[in-house]
């Protein structure tokens, strides 16, 4: 049990021995009273162990069968000692495996299974540098441009807008 969980247990014995009203216990725990009723509620049947999950400490349910598992590492193993799919990655082997052996695996999860069976290194993303500083100008104003362009742009309405200075 998580040191929140012990904390949210102290404020339910509190309530429960009715030294504090539910709706303090919601507004300390930042939940609803009907929360709080609800736990109190399950706190007679289970007890303490309210406060843990029920599933926890056991697979999910939605975990994909061990076979699965060997069999797409397997294939994956096969064809990159073949070096037909040499150059292939995680994201990439996933849909190969869908298309040619009807093996439907995300790609982060076959991912992982490829670290943990050493066919895959993680690597850290490149970052390409996006924005490239350049150096401080000598002196402020330094940047003003030199506009060279002979169009006409106030279209007779005032001077050209050609500027010859260029400092």
């Amino acid at each position: 049990m998580s040191s929140k969980d012990r904390e949210r247990l102290k404020v339910l014995h509190e309530v429960k021995k009715r030294h504090i009203t539910q709706e303090q216990a919601g507004k300390e725990l930042a939940l609803s009273a009907r929360r709080v009723r609800e736990w109190l509620r399950r706190m007679k049947a289970r007890g303490d162990r309210v406060m843990v999950h029920g599933l926890r400490g056991k697979p999910s349910n939605r975990r994909l069968p061990k076979a699965l598992k060997a069999r797409a590492v397997k294939l994956f193993a096969q064809q990159k000692q073949a070096r037909q799919w040499h150059d292939y990655g995680p994201t990439l082997a996933a849909e190969e495996l869908a298309a040619e052996y009807g093996l439907k695996v995300g790609k982060e999860t076959l991912r992982k299974w490829l670290l943990e069976a050493g066919w895959w290194k993680a690597r850290r993303a490149r970052v390409e540098r996006v924005h490239l500083w350049r150096r401080r100008r000598a002196r402020w104003g330094e940047l003003l441009q030199w506009d060279s362009s002979t169009h006409a742009w106030l279209e007779g309405r005032g001077p050209a807008a050609v500027s010859d200075r260029h400092d």
